[in-house]
């Protein structure tokens, strides 16, 4: 196909352009600003870089490119092109395409626009289109040059073959290797658009919707959030810097003085200290790595101090140091050094990459650095979540799903204790306290009872693993090493044959759907995200069983993450309407924002709207969005 690309610069040839068109793709080129030209990627950051040019699609086969920052060339007026650029993103009546469009998102939204469904993100499409019979694209098969070359056979050309080391800005906007280059990124983008949807529509039809009313507007929230960043408190970041290298010394001279001179490294794990432990000492080995080497892990340290407490106690202390230099290590190196190198120096934020289908089930991830992975805050000697401190006037809002895979899980498996539970918002621990121990619903709730902490602690950790199958063993891990509880494998077993009797809808569904799973060979959510789960009938006992844990696992975490994105859509909605709410990130079921201290009242009643509303029709149990503010994310208060 021989593209038909032009250049524009008047406002008429663009409306004339774009006409009445009901679905067009758009793409924006961008260069650095004055002071950040010789940094690094910093026309791909818009607190750094301007828009130069956009270009536009109505069809496959052609584009026009608006040049409104070309250093070289003639450009169209950028007000007149802004005004409309304001105008189509938020045209209820245009689907706009785009391949990445958090991109598009967070340039956009530099100038005030928040982009407006209906759009449609190629890039969410690949993603959720198969490569092989069981795997779906990831995103590192979904650039627009991979794409364009593997499916549309039509290499598109290199951007550094066309600069030749400049930027956008310093080519000839009228120049045709410009505006071919600057054209063909909404061209392929329409392109895939028409090849992508048949596709769907033949095979996978439910991912069609998905891409078009779930991922494509999270990904323009995700850009969004990207853009405002996480604000933190960098003066006392460097202080606890200080302390913790105090510290990690301190413990490393305890260390040394108990085994002397052998290197123990940065993390405890060098071959020289599994060595000594193992070799000189004469410790049993309780458990080897996939390479089948003796292991040295933080689960390792503590079954060597528990078997020390009763063979070696002299040794116990050894064990105690270093689970806390350990401690103090991965808090200095993830959460001090690491957030300390993002910090963007044009804002003095971090701005983490968020991903919304680098997971299985459809849960959002975070890289760069990962600011979902924040220690828990009973596990936080040096106060980690105080580095996130809100601005002046300003406060840290975040709302929370309560409960929500366990809701989900009610949901489906229709188990009538469960199901009135929620109804009636009860307490689901006091419920499953109440069925494993045979005890009353009241008696279950009473603090002063006896046995009531480790029961409760015991239950809880029950629920969290109820609806994907347990077995004595691991549950007996997981009491023991999250809860502190010790219980044998016989207790753990009657632990879940009475969790069973007590909640019978709850086998069932676990059944059916192991056995619906091994009839398709996939899992799926609610509303049609697939997994393919090529093992579920392996004869290997052990990835037959890794599958179908994954088919239990699908249904409930993948619509748990498809009800918090819907969610996300509505407040997307929202977000014109309220310029001072800004979204800043996303951990697991929970949603935070930078919010002024006088609008908290107003943000939290749209926020919990959003997360509360029912999410399909479907679904008839009540969903809870629990809030809490403060003015760092360390000292957070839960709000009525």
């Amino acid at each position: 196909m021989n593209p038909n690309y032009i250049c524009i610069t008047e406002l008429c040839q663009l409306e004339h352009y774009i006409g009445n068109a009901g679905v067009v793709a758009f793409d924006y080129e961008t260069a650095p600003d004055e002071q950040y030209r010789h940094e690094d990627r910093a026309a791909l950051d818009p607190h750094k870089s301007h828009i130069v040019g956009c270009s536009f699609s109505t069809a496959p086969g052609e584009g026009v490119y608006v040049p409104i920052a070309h250093k070289l060339g003639s450009n169209m007026n950028a007000d007149s092109f802004y005004r409309f650029l304001e105008w189509f993103l938020t045209n209820p009546d245009i689907t706009k395409i785009a391949h990445n469009i958090a991109f598009e998102s967070a340039h956009t939204y530099h100038k005030g626009i928040v982009i407006q469904p209906p759009v449609y993100d190629t890039i969410c499409a690949s993603q959720m289109t198969l490569k092989s019979n069981y795997a779906f694209r990831t995103l590192s098969d979904s650039g627009l040059k991979t794409l364009a070359a593997e499916l549309l056979h039509d290499p598109l050309p290199i951007f550094t073959d066309v600069t030749k080391g400049r930027h956008f800005d310093e080519l000839n906007a009228q120049d045709w290797e410009t505006v071919r280059y600057g054209a063909a990124d909404s061209d392929y983008a329409m392109r895939l658009y028409y090849l992508f949807n048949p596709w769907f529509d033949r095979y996978l039809p439910q991912h069609r919707w998905i891409v078009e009313n779930i991922e494509s507007p999270t990904a323009v929230y995700l850009g969004i959030m990207k853009y405002n960043g996480i604000p933190v408190d960098i003066a006392l970041m460097q202080k606890r810097k200080l302390e913790a290298e105090q510290k990690m010394e301190q413990l490393k001279g305890e260390i040394s003085f108990i085994i002397g001179d052998v290197n123990i490294g940065a993390n405890c794990s060098t071959q020289a200290f599994k060595d000594y432990l193992y070799k000189t000492l004469g410790l049993p080995v309780f458990k080897t790595t996939e390479a089948n080497k003796v292991a040295a892990d933080d689960m390792t340290m503590q079954m060597l101090k528990e078997w020390c407490d009763d063979n070696r106690p002299e040794l116990s202390p050894l064990f105690t140091l270093v689970q806390e230099y350990r401690k103090w290590g991965k808090i200095k190196s993830t959460y001090i050094d690491g957030y300390l190198h993002y910090i963007n120096n044009a804002t003095g934020n971090i701005h983490p990459d968020m991903f919304a289908l680098s997971t299985e089930t459809g849960r959002m991830n975070c890289k760069n650095p990962n600011a979902q992975n924040l220690p828990r805050k009973t596990n936080d000697p040096i106060g980690v979540r105080s580095f996130i401190h809100a601005p002046e006037g300003h406060c840290i809002l975040s709302l929370d799903f309560s409960q929500i895979e366990l809701r989900v899980g009610a949901f489906y498996c229709r188990d009538k204790t469960m199901m009135e539970t929620y109804q009636r918002g009860g307490d689901i621990h006091a419920a499953t306290t109440s069925v494993i121990f045979g005890c009353s619903y009241d008696e279950a709730q009473d603090k002063h009872r006896a046995g009531y902490k480790e029961q409760r602690t015991i239950a809880k950790n029950v629920n969290f693993g109820t609806f994907y199958g347990l077995f004595p063993r691991g549950l007996q891990k997981t009491l023991k090493f999250k809860a502190g509880v010790d219980k044998t494998v016989e207790e753990c077993g009657q632990i879940i044959a009475n969790l069973k009797a007590g909640y019978p809808g709850l086998t069932a569904w676990q059944e059916a759907t192991k056995h619906t799973a091994a009839m398709r060979g996939y899992s799926e959510t609610w509303l049609g995200r697939r997994r393919y789960l090529p093992n579920i009938n392996n004869s290997d006992w052990g990835q037959k069983s890794f599958a179908e844990r994954c088919a239990l696992n699908t249904p409930i975490q993948g619509t748990a993450a498809d009800i918090l994105k819907l969610a996300i859509v509505r407040i997307l909605k929202e977000l014109p309407k309220y310029p001072w709410l800004r979204p800043i990130l996303q951990i697991h079921d929970e949603l935070t924002f930078i919010v002024p201290t006088d609008k908290i009242t107003e943000a939290v009643a749209l926020i919990r709207c959003c997360m509360e509303e029912q999410p399909f029709p479907a679904f008839d149990l009540p969903l809870i969005a629990e809030a809490s503010v403060g003015e760092c994310f360390g000292r957070m208060e839960e709000l009525d």
